[in-house]
């Protein structure tokens, strides 16, 4: 290893200076990378183990590496959705004294997949729509804080399954900026534009491929991430005016935007001239309500709509239970302790990286749903949990970790009705998937 490497880290691992720096990383031998689906990049990607973990290596310039470090440092400040920071390597030579790219080194999301590897072998136009849906939201969130992104793409996020819908990370910062003051009007709409420009360009690729619906309009497609954005911002920023009279207002407007996943940190209100109306601004901190609804609750940290659904379950609990408590963390400790680990710890070990906890209670809450539906009786849980193990999950590939073909999408199963069936891998139930 030459002496002239930098490592740039707020904690240093030491199974870094273990990986092949002094090699090109399209050379990196096979013990040191992990094959897992990844999106297409403008950089070379790779993944690789790093101390039992698994991280992403891409090559870029010092400098380029060094900013995306500092502003992924500065998103995850903000709490906002994206891959965390680990290292930039910096001053790499090759055995014969040759510089060689840097390197920024970001932990591999959990769970999460490239839009790519979420399809099988054709695209339904809902699974674009959520997709597109998610990545709305987590451009709003983007804005909110006054980050520019410059490079909204499906390919530049990851999504990971968050109850029947998607949650969007940013994986890539390079292009972005962060303006303390916020955006203007202009920032925002270019920013928009560019992400319906690229969405559009990707599913007329996936169309190119033939993995998408005779049929569907891949431009409408993009253009949802404009309608979804507006109604979204609006919701978030616009002035409401109302008769002095229905001060309900107030509450409503909080509580959709609660629905939305967004908290209220500040808001403002006036009354116009003639003293008949009020008009109201909220101001938006940022997404979370029921995320930290949850964890103030019960400790559990999921994603949004994962938060949501648990909430709705335990609010369901008490409302069955015949306890007086006044305080509700009563009643969610014993939810936790009655319902919620009882599921978790029924899950067998070798299972258990299938999904991730609060995923899999929620579809353990469809499934009972669905079987209650199709039997016309209320099937106890217990009984559900089986059939789910036995019948969904068992045939789930892992997602925590999914080990596919070094390439950047995964292998096709061939879809036969509402499951698709793989030669080498079992059944599938892909519902939920897509």
């Amino acid at each position: 290893m030459s002496e002239s490497l930098t490592i740039t880290a707020s904690e240093i691992d030491p199974g870094l200076l273990d990986l092949p720096w002094s090699t090109p990383l399209a050379q990196w031998p096979s013990r040191h990378i992990v094959s897992l689906p990844k999106g297409l990049s403008r950089h070379l990607v790779r993944f690789a183990d790093l101390s039992g973990k698994v991280v992403a290596v891409k090559e870029t310039t010092e400098e380029m590496a060094a900013r995306e470090y500092e502003m992924l440092g500065s998103l995850a400040r903000l709490d906002v959705p994206c891959v965390s920071r680990a290292a930039v390597i910096g001053g790499r030579k090759d055995a014969s004294g040759e510089p060689l790219p840097a390197a920024l080194v970001t932990s591999h999301l959990r769970f999460s997949m490239p839009y790519r590897a979420l399809f099988t072998r054709i695209l339904r136009p809902d699974t674009a729509t959520r997709l597109v849906d998610a990545l709305a939201v987590l451009l709003v969130r983007l804005h909110n804080v006054g980050f520019y992104w410059g490079d909204v793409s499906l390919s530049n996020t990851l999504f990971r399954r968050d109850a029947g819908s998607f949650a969007a990370y940013l994986v890539d910062a390079e292009t972005g900026e962060l303006h303390e003051e916020g955006l203007t009007d202009g920032q925002r709409l270019y920013d928009l534009d560019l992400a319906r420009t690229n969405v559009a360009g990707e599913i007329l690729d996936l169309a190119a491929g033939g993995r998408l619906e005779r049929g569907v309009d891949a431009v409408a497609i993009a253009d949802g991430i404009v309608s979804s954005y507006h109604s979204l911002w609006a919701a978030l920023t616009e002035d409401e005016t109302f008769p002095a009279g229905e001060n309900w207002r107030i509450t409503e407007r909080v509580d959709k935007l609660n629905a939305l996943g967004f908290d209220i940190g500040e808001m403002s209100m006036s009354t116009t001239t003639d003293g008949t109306q009020l008009r109201i601004q909220p101001k938006v901190v940022d997404a979370g309500h029921h995320q930290r609804r949850l964890i103030r609750l019960t400790g559990l940290d999921v994603e949004e709509n994962q938060a949501r659904r648990l909430l709705n379950d335990l609010d369901e609990f008490r409302a069955r239970s015949t306890k007086k408590w006044v305080d509700e963390e009563m009643y969610a400790h014993e939810w936790l302790t009655r319902v919620f680990e009882p599921v978790v710890r029924a899950i067998p070990y070798d299972l258990r990286a299938k999904l991730e906890p609060a995923e899999v209670f929620h579809q353990v809450l469809e499934h009972r749903w669905y079987l209650s539906q199709a039997q016309e009786r209320d099937i106890p849980l217990a009984e559900v949990l089986s059939s789910y193990i036995n019948d969904v999950l068992r045939h789930r590939r892992d997602e925590a970790t999914i080990m596919g073909p070094p390439t950047e999408t995964l292998s096709l199963p061939v879809v036969t009705g509402a499951v698709a069936v793989s030669d080498d891998s079992g059944a599938i139930d892909w519902r939920d998937l897509v």
